[in-house]
């Protein structure tokens, strides 16, 4: 290990959302490795999460700055986590941790060997501006892909066009997709002009757009084309895909913890019984349920009827809480994943190298089912919409069609992305010569 790498302090600031936090801790993990000392910024509640990482893997290399968390109106007293609120407590959870930069500052500057670059999700735009301030560059981490952040890119440049639009269209981007207004990314449409939350969040997102660099848990052989574009709408090269980091060796108990501790072995016992694939089984499934939320309480969303469990526990399994998605869809078992597309997801699918069916229902899980789908051929869409219930008919006859044989175009694509994605994170592929070029970037500074 360089003395020059050893020299390397950043700060990291992760979102505190499962979906966001988790990679941006896979890549954590990584850095770590190849000998970047780390300060991970974070608020009481959420430094739990951090315990496997800091305690099992790098006890020494990687610090924490734990910072009160500061009150919003829209924020219930006590909530730090998006798990705890659901997505509608995005934008004021956003401007929550904006009041953070004072604090942030005071620390940097008492610091005896301060971070020479700050590496903050896409929902912490409004790092930018303190790092500018600080004299250091940021970097942007996206949870998502690349051709969300492009879509994103171009909404923001044009918000005050693109909000009439019944259909948005996207002429400078590969393929020239187009999207109607509720397909698209649900943070854009909480933006209200002059409103101080919504003022705060366009100004971030447009911060990302300048931003020194920009990390994807993402790669070349699923959104080369996206990567591609980004580097020319940034003006360099400071554009990389480094995933599926998961799959790069990520610290795999990060944060993947069940309060039911059995169920993991259970569900898999479960599907040991099965037959190879489970089309040969009729209907038999395993499904995942969030724990009760903010949004279950008030009757924003439905609950398990009553004796559901019981009734199907002879052909399902179901899981409350954090289910071992990677597990569960790597066995000989599974014949399909019917997932929401949201970009973790769609990265596990992959690495299972199974059918997908897409059922996208907000956030960015539109844009990213039409990369799947249409772009990439590697999935079949069997609805859309968090309101729609499809036809069982329809629906029965879909997943009898994509799980019958291994000869469909779908998947011979998944299982092409599956290989690519596992070359990609091997030594010398795209995602590990990307991860390579990251630190160097970092070294040099």
């Amino acid at each position: 290990m360089s003395n020059s790498i050893k020299g390397v302090h950043i700060l990291i600031f992760p979102y505190p959302a499962q979906g966001h936090m988790l990679p941006m801790l896979d890549l954590t993990h990584q850095l770590a490795l190849r000998g970047i000392t780390i300060t991970i910024l974070v608020t009481p509640k959420n430094l739990p999460i951090l315990n496997p990482l800091l305690s099992t893997h790098h006890p020494s290399s990687i610090q924490t700055l734990v910072l009160p968390f500061p009150s919003h109106p829209s924020l219930p007293s006590g909530v730090e986590n998006i798990k705890d609120i659901g997505n509608a407590g995005n934008l004021p959870m956003i401007n929550a941790l904006g009041k953070l930069h004072d604090p942030i500052i005071h620390w940097f500057k008492s610091h005896p060997s301060p971070p020479v670059a700050i590496l903050s999700d896409f929902f912490l735009g409004w790092t930018l501006h303190l790092a500018h301030q600080l004299g250091i560059p940021r970097i942007v981490f996206y949870s998502s892909g690349s051709f969300l952040a492009s879509v994103s890119n171009f909404i923001w440049q044009n918000i005050n066009t693109v909000r009439s639009l019944p259909v948005v269209h996207f002429p400078d981007l590969p393929r020239s997709p187009s999207f109607t207004a509720d397909h698209l990314p649900s943070i854009y449409r909480v933006y209200r002009e002059s409103d101080p939350d919504g003022e705060f969040l366009k100004d971030g997102m447009l911060a990302n757009i300048a931003s020194w660099g920009c990390v994807f848990n993402s790669l070349d052989a699923l959104e080369g084309e996206y990567l591609d574009h980004l580097k020319k709408k940034m003006g360099h090269q400071r554009v990389w895909g480094v995933g599926p980091l998961s799959l790069a060796g990520g610290a795999k108990t990060i944060g993947r913890v069940n309060p039911d501790k059995d169920s993991g072995d259970r569900v898999l016992a479960w599907l040991d019984g099965c037959p190879d694939g489970l089309e040969k089984s009729g209907v038999k499934f395993i499904w995942c349920i969030k724990e009760p939320t903010k949004g279950h309480v008030e009757g924003q969303y439905g609950v398990i009827p009553c004796g559901f469990k019981d009734r199907a526990a002879k052909r399902g399994f179901l899981i409350r809480g954090w289910a071992p998605q990677v597990l569960i869809l790597s066995h000989r078992a599974v014949g399909a994943f019917l997932t929401h597309c949201g970009w973790n997801s769609v990265l596990e699918g992959i690495m299972a190298g199974g059918m997908i069916l897409a059922w996208p229902m907000e956030a960015d899980q539109f844009v990213n089912a039409r990369l799947l789908v249409e772009d990439v051929g590697a999935g079949v869409r069997v609805c859309e919409g968090a309101d729609a219930v499809p036809d069982s008919t329809e629906l029965a006859q879909t997943i009898a069609n994509s799980m019958s044989g291994d000869t469909s175009v779908q998947k011979v694509r998944a299982k092409e992305l599956k290989d690519k994605a596992v070359e990609a994170v091997k030594e010398s592929g795209s995602s590990w010569r990307d991860l390579e070029g990251l630190v160097n970037e970092l070294v040099q500074l």
